[in-house]
């Protein structure tokens, strides 16, 4: 059993109980026989993709939906856009079965691919939301309302006229968004939406979902691999992993309670006196909670501890008896060291209550 928690705040956009995924396909064999064999034979193979997830998500919520690949995300997304059906379960956005009701779940949410586009290629960015807005039924005033706040916040209007095509890769992203964004969806799922992306382009992206879900109160599940997409959006984050939920709770909450290290370097003036130091001895404690290495070059001494078990002022107090120090860093364990950690499974088992 892996550790998660529920957050639970205001009404549900999203409501998921349960939903359990199954693909059936015909039992494969190996080599020639096999393929021949594969040809008569009636056995299948069943392959449980997502397994009895459950959970709520409120309107205006950014929530990151992260797992390794395989662990079944992009299965669940499906399911809740509509895409498939639950073997079981059931999944309601906005007071909709997506599987049931497909063209009014449409009208309610918004999808961007990192790596698909829904815009028409050849044609000049203006048609292709000439064309969407026809199709979502957007008002004219709408129209000009939304319009422009996407330019404002996405900065459209400098390729608004060329074909998708010649768009660069951030321009498409930015054009992407705006798309799906054009008929004021509720709920607006992201895939990999930075993926790609120069680190300018990046904040300009992270910005503009800020802003979008600020002024419309849009949902925002995002699915991605980078984990500064995470920080910088979400304030939840629900992790599956092999088809099963592992986590569901805040951010700062999993660092909290599984940043199980911290880092300290220190400038000193003399690293070698540094060097000769017992830190079993003068910490208390075992050589498993700690890590020390030195850099003589830079004059940088360097601990990774536990940070229940050791107290970064008796580090200090340990070194400033042997020499100065001239300058102090404190790191915290990063996310994507937490999220790996989770990927390996290996966290103890330790429910923790609603």
């Amino acid at each position: 059993m892996f550790v998660f928690c529920l957050i639970k705040k205001g009404d549900s956009m999203i409501q998921v109980k349960n939903i359990t995924k199954e693909f059936v396909s015909a039992k494969k064999y190996p080599g020639l026989k096999g393929a021949i064999k594969g040809l008569f034979s009636r056995e299948k193979v069943r392959k449980t993709a997502v397994d009895d997830i459950s959970f709520d998500i409120a309107e205006g919520e950014i929530v990151g939906y992260i797992g390794s690949n395989g662990a079944g995300k992009s299965t669940t997304i499906k399911m809740m856009t509509g895409i498939l059906r639950p073997t079981k379960g059931q999944c309601i956005v906005n007071g909709i079965d997506p599987s049931k009701n497909r063209l009014d779940n449409a009208q309610n949410i918004g999808v961007v691919f990192g790596q698909r586009t829904q815009l028409w290629w050849d044609l000049p960015l203006s048609e292709s939301f000439t064309i969407l807005k026809e199709i979502y039924n957007v008002s004219d005033e709408e129209y000009e309302e939304r319009m422009n706040f996407l330019n404002e916040v996405l900065g459209l209007p400098d390729f608004f006229d060329q074909s998708v095509r010649t768009l660069s890769l951030g321009q498409r992203m930015r054009a992407d968004l705006g798309a799906a964004l054009l008929h004021n969806p509720k709920v607006l799922y992201l895939d990999e939406p930075t993926i790609g992306l120069d680190l300018v382009v990046k904040d300009k992206i992270r910005q503009a979902i800020k802003d979008i879900n600020q002024k419309y109160k849009t949902t925002v599940i995002l699915t991605t691999h980078d984990i500064g997409d995470i920080e910088e959006l979400c304030n939840r984050i629900i992790i599956i992993d092999e088809g099963r939920k592992i986590y569901d709770g805040g951010l700062q909450e999993l660092k909290d309670t599984y940043g199980k290290t911290r880092k300290v370097t220190m400038e000193l003036r003399q690293v070698k006196e540094a060097e000769k130091i017992n830190w079993t001895e003068k910490l208390g404690t075992t050589e498993d909670k700690y890590q020390v290495t030195t850099d003589e070059e830079k004059n940088q001494l360097t601990i990774t501890f536990e940070k229940n078990e050791i107290q970064i002022s008796d580090i200090i107090a340990t070194i400033m008896e042997v020499t100065e120090v001239k300058d102090i860093q404190i790191q915290e364990t990063e996310l994507a060291e937490i999220v790996k950690e989770i990927y390996n499974h290996q966290f103890q088992s330790e429910e923790i209550a609603e």
